[in-house]
């Protein structure tokens, strides 16, 4: 889970209101997006958005809608049914809807899943828009590429916060040393890998197997007796988001454990 969000500075409170006592004025300031697309495949985009305007009450809702249309690229498909659109086009709707009341806050769960690659970069260049105007944005993702473009980040398992910070803060804290390998029969070298002393963890990506531990000394010494030589080609690398955050879900499986 990632999340472009300013947090706020009072304790109990969302945008300056209580969120016990002021849940219906908090909902007027945000905007969510859900998973699942959850708009009317029988409406035109133009009519979807207009429904949206009316349930908040809107007084010159045709023109907000003019203006969400053009700012998100969606003025010459408004008349177009929403069941005919692609997953891209249905997620820039959806985020459309989000827009129209202008909001301060941004709920947005896991808005990319299953939307092509240049969907997806199209959407969080549109989501860094958004913030640099001012709106916080709370996004949740299992895309590491994703959560590296925010500004704060937090790792959640099973209902448990396990790391929290800016993307240096979360990867400096764990204290991993990486390497990558290259070549040779990887998968045959990371089952080997793990059982010796100072691995920790062995990724493969495509055709980079990444070994990470804690001592790296100990995993240097580890990997140049059994990965080095002509077969094997490795190098020390950052460890990256995505290494991370498999070592902490692995941990986080297999119990808190101390320091968890």
């Amino acid at each position: 889970m990632c999340g472009l969000l300013k947090p706020d500075a009072g304790s109990g409170t969302c945008l300056g209101f209580d969120i016990r006592r002021d849940s219906a004025r908090i909902k007027r300031h945000v905007g969510y997006m859900t998973q699942k697309f959850s708009y009317w495949d029988d409406l035109t985009i133009r009519e979807n958005l207009d429904f949206v305007a009316r349930m908040y009450g809107m007084s010159d809702r045709r023109e907000e809608v003019d203006r969400t249309l053009k700012g998100l690229g969606l003025t010459e498909r408004a008349n177009q049914l929403t069941g005919a659109l692609s997953g891209g086009w249905k997620q820039r709707l959806a985020l459309a809807a989000c827009l129209l009341h202008d909001p301060e806050l941004l709920l947005l769960d896991e808005p990319t899943a299953g939307v092509d690659p240049g969907a997806r970069r199209d959407f969080w260049e549109e989501l860094q828009r958004l913030s640099a105007a001012g709106i916080s944005v709370l996004v949740s993702t299992h895309y590491m590429d994703e959560a590296e473009r925010c500004h704060r980040l937090a790792y959640i398992a099973y209902g448990r916060l396990l790391a929290q910070g800016t993307s240096r803060e979360v990867i400096a804290a764990q204290g991993l040393t990486t390497w990558a390998i290259h070549d040779g029969d990887l998968a045959g070298l990371s089952e080997t890998l793990q059982r010796l002393p100072g691995v920790e963890q062995t990724v493969l990506f495509g055709a980079v197997l990444h070994v990470s531990g804690r001592d790296g000394d100990l995993l240097e010494r580890t990997l140049r007796a059994t990965a080095s030589g002509a077969v094997f080609r490795m190098e020390k690398v950052d460890t990256g988001l995505e290494d991370v955050f498999i070592y902490k879900m692995k941990r986080s499986a297999e119990g808190p454990g101390p320091g968890a």
